[in-house]
């Protein structure tokens, strides 16, 4: 039977038009016939729909690197299969998108069963859905991507021996990713209690009273903030309750000051199966994001407001940020801090220009001597503001000089993106202790700047950049060696006694990827 199988395999993949090869080991997806769906057709009654000319191409690429024209006859290797298939569950996927065939001819079997483990491995590796249609991250031209047919090509042939192998080389690695996935897995499967929301009102403070506390003290009970319930339950906002608030808070990204406003409250609304999801979709930016995650260099959560570096693969140092509100974003972006600026001016983006200083400057053109701002023309030179059209200004630039009150403070990172965004100083320090810290036009300001310019530079560099930024004066000092930086949005993290920690998605992203996620299931 053995061999009759094997011959009919033989036949039918001598009918898909292997990709033709020369110097290259796997070729490319260019090289494959336009004619391959009809001759799949002659094997297969039906085919996927995901079973497409790239899918199709890595196919033909699998089985020409295989060296053999069975793989799935063993049953003691499709077996295994199946539950790596299974235990994909446990990553937020979906097992039943990659269906194992058990009617059919046995060449169609092999090939659809086939394209099944590959295009989970791909899932399992780079992502159920592309991340550029989702949630893009931009990265230099010369930094491209991983082709995924390649990786895939390399991860693939360990099918041969152990499907296992191959799903553990194609799960990321990232501890991050690992530690999350198995509070999923806790949750995928726990009994979920369903709650009525809390209802909105005045803003709650401890020592107070409120018929809504009795509603609080169970929720944070139900959620483990409490051990146990007072009896009776009273409408006092006492210091029990205190704690278990100020816990949450702490938890959840947001202002520890044991205050019950409007964003402590939606939290708290949040349901299990709400935060369940949240869990899934970050798994999916999770492999998304594993391949650029910085051992050396620069990571910034933008959802958390955090900088995190990172020296052979130890976090050594971190500190909290502000970053864009939700109208003004900070990108996703993958670069290097090249520069520091010292004592920088500012040159207003134009968006700020248009939005926000114009109407400051008509109201009152003494604004500008008041912040220190100068006039200028596309060329860089000096305007006159009294001889200047404000309602219809042209092409002119605004500078703000160095000092004391200019919005990047001492210091500025610079880094290529085609953003103008950048890691700086800032006079508003006082909004460190917020929580969230969405504040910036896109720029992420950065708590004590200067500390992380002495860890990014080299002891014997240090006594120059401190008497270049002593002198006030406005100057570009080059690193020795760039730094890599990745600014990436995600809203859970998991600690080390495996508890997640859920940030507030200040930009409304993780309900529109939830929804895509439950859209591409079959």
């Amino acid at each position: 039977m053995y061999k009759k199988w094997a011959s009919y395999l033989s036949i039918g993949l001598l009918a898909l038009p292997l990709v033709a090869r020369s110097e290259s080991s796997t070729g490319s997806a260019s090289d494959v016939d336009n004619n391959l769906p009809s001759q799949l057709s002659t094997v297969c009654a039906t085919l996927p729909t995901s079973l497409d000319t790239s899918a199709q191409s890595l196919l033909a690429q699998f089985y020409r690197q295989l060296g053999e024209p069975t793989l799935w006859h063993d049953e003691t290797r499709l077996q295994t299969l199946r539950e790596q298939l299974q235990q994909l569950a446990d990553d937020g996927l979906d097992p039943g998108d990659y269906p194992l065939p058990t009617q059919g001819e046995p060449v169609c079997r092999e090939l659809l069963t086939s394209h099944s483990f590959l295009r989970a491995l791909q899932h399992l590796h780079f992502g159920r859905l592309p991340p550029a249609q989702r949630e893009p991250l931009w990265r230099p031209a010369d930094q491209p991507g991983i082709d995924p047919q390649l990786a895939l090509l390399s991860i693939a042939p360990f099918a041969v021996d152990d499907p296992a192998n191959a799903f553990d080389l194609a799960r990321p690695a990232l501890p991050a990713y690992q530690s999350l996935r198995q509070a999923y897995a806790k949750l995928r499967l726990a009994d979920l209690p369903s709650w009525q929301p809390i209802a909105a009102g005045p803003l709650l403070k401890p020592e107070r009273s409120d018929p809504r506390v009795p509603q609080l003290y169970q929720r944070l009970h139900e959620a483990g903030y409490l051990q146990a319930l007072p009896d009776p339950v009273g409408e006092r906002y006492d210091s029990t309750l205190l704690a278990a608030v100020e816990r949450f808070q702490n938890e959840h990204g947001l202002q520890a000051d044991g205050i019950i406003g409007p964003a402590t409250l939606s939290a708290l609304n949040v349901s299990p199966l709400q935060r369940r999801s949240q869990l899934r979709v970050n798994l999916e930016r999770l492999r998304w994001l594993h391949r650029d995650m910085p051992s050396d260099g620069l990571l910034v959560n933008i959802a958390a407001a955090e900088l995190r570096l990172y020296k052979a693969g130890e976090l050594v140092w971190q500190t909290r940020t502000q970053v864009g509100r939700p109208e003004r974003r900070s990108p996703q972006l993958l670069s290097q801090v090249s520069r520091i600026t010292l004592n920088p001016t500012w040159s207003v983006p134009p968006t700020i220009l248009r939005e926000d200083k114009l109407p400051e400057i008509r109201r009152d053109i003494g604004f500008l001597a008041k912040h220190d701002m100068r006039v200028l023309d596309r060329d860089g030179n000096s305007l006159d503001p009294e001889q200047i059209d404000w309602d219809n200004p042209g092409n002119i630039q605004l500078r703000q000089d160095a000092g004391p009150n200019n919005p990047l403070g001492r210091m500025a990172l610079r880094f290529a993106n085609p953003y103008s965004v950048y890691m700086h100083d800032t006079p508003s320090q006082a909004l460190f202790a917020k929580a969230p810290r969405a504040f910036s036009s896109g720029c992420v300001r950065v708590e004590a700047i200067s500390e992380l310019a002495t860890l990014l530079l080299a002891p014997d560099e240090l006594p120059q950049v401190e008497t270049l930024l002593a002198s006030g004066k406005t100057r570009d000092y080059r690193l020795r060696q760039p730094v890599p930086l990745l600014m990436a949005y995600w809203t859970v993290e998991v600690d080390a006694q495996g508890q997640p920690r859920f940030l507030p998605d200040i930009y409304q992203r993780d309900d529109a990827l939830a929804v895509a996620l439950d859209r591409a299931a079959p």
